[in-house]
């Protein structure tokens, strides 16, 4: 078995910028309503003609530029997303075309916002089979594509953005790839979904009177699952790979909400100076949230070679991810 460990960053944002003042404009609410409940400030919006797809090679390409490898390097391409620019084909076959990664192979995978975890797991364990050398795990949304806003309770909470790290192998001596803890609850699957444009109910001229193919939630019962399941299960990676939270150098979550991240922080027990929140600049860009925190963390100093390091996303189905990495940048 060989170990695998993360080699490059590369994040990508749109330049248009959307902030609660502008959304008081759009929608009945207000900007200290949508700061106490969220955390959030300002989100990125992609331009019409900018679709999943485009963000996600930017973000690759800088990933790639950091590493000093051309993308024909490349084994495969993972591109974790809820927004692919269409249903077939795979927003990764469309990336692959783009960068030119012409001997990779790869797929979309979907899982909301535990998608970039998902995507990480997938990656170590092919590089720990020794079958691939340099595997590109890309989180992309354009999470405005299917917002209705003119539900305030939506709206407000979701931008656009990517990221994308480069998974390869270890030298001698490092610790890459630690464990994981993944889960689904498909019992939760009513309480945050997009219930238009699939088999079950196919795109008519109701399902779009009925604006149906915006995303729904449940916010409350979101809420309650994602603390218990992000402490639940950061607790019990920790203790199976016998750490504990004083070990860990950044605890980099999903962000969703800030009151979700504090909440499930404090239960956990880990000092505020150690958790990764910039939820305030992004909002929820569901896949791409842990790669642009996880940069965030690294400019700010929290993130440092030889920490260890904890991803955690809860997201829709529900779907729960939770990462233990040695950080080798």
């Amino acid at each position: 078995m060989y170990k695998a460990k993360i080699t490059a960053l590369g994040c990508y944002t749109p330049p248009g910028v959307l902030t609660n003042q502008d959304l008081e404009k759009m929608v009945e609410t207000n900007s200290q309503w949508i700061v106490e409940r969220t955390g959030i400030v300002e989100r990125h919006i992609a331009d019409p003609e900018i679709a999943t797809s485009d963000l996600a090679v930017e973000a690759a390409r800088i990933a790639l530029e950091q590493r000093g490898i051309e993308a024909g390097e490349l084994d495969a391409i993972i591109v974790c997303t809820v927004t692919p620019d269409m249903l077939f084909p795979a927003t990764a076959c469309l990336v692959q075309n783009r960068l030119g990664a012409k001997k990779a192979w790869g797929f979309d995978l979907v899982a909301a916002c535990s998608g970039f975890v998902y995507g990480l797991t997938t990656a170590a364990h092919l590089v720990s089979a020794g079958s691939h050398k340099k595997v590109l795990v890309i989180g992309a949304d354009t999470m405005s594509r299917i917002i209705d806003y003119t539900d305030r309770s939506t709206c407000v909470l979701f931008g656009d953005g990517a990221g994308a790290m480069l998974i390869e192998p270890t030298a001698d001596g490092e610790t890459g790839f630690i464990d994981f803890a993944n889960e689904i609850d498909g019992s939760g699957g009513d309480y945050l979904k997009q219930p238009a444009g699939g088999s079950r109910m196919p795109a008519t001229a109701e399902t779009v009177e009925k604006r149906l193919h915006f995303v729904k939630q449940d916010g409350a019962q979101v809420f309650k699952y994602a603390v218990r399941k992000m402490f639940e299960t950061s607790r019990g990676l920790l203790e199976r790979n016998h750490f504990t939270v004083a070990d860990l150098g950044a605890l980099i979550p999903h962000q969703a909400n800030r009151r979700i991240i504090t909440a499930a922080s404090e239960r956990l027990g880990i000092s505020c100076d150690k958790v990764i929140i910039n939820i305030d600049r992004y909002g929820n860009t569901t896949a791409a949230t842990i790669p642009l925190a996880t940069r965030d963390a690294i400019q700010s100093g929290k993130l440092k070679k030889g920490d260890l390091v904890m991803f955690a996303a809860v997201g829709a189905g529900y779907t729960v991810g939770t990462n233990l990495w040695r950080w080798q940048m």
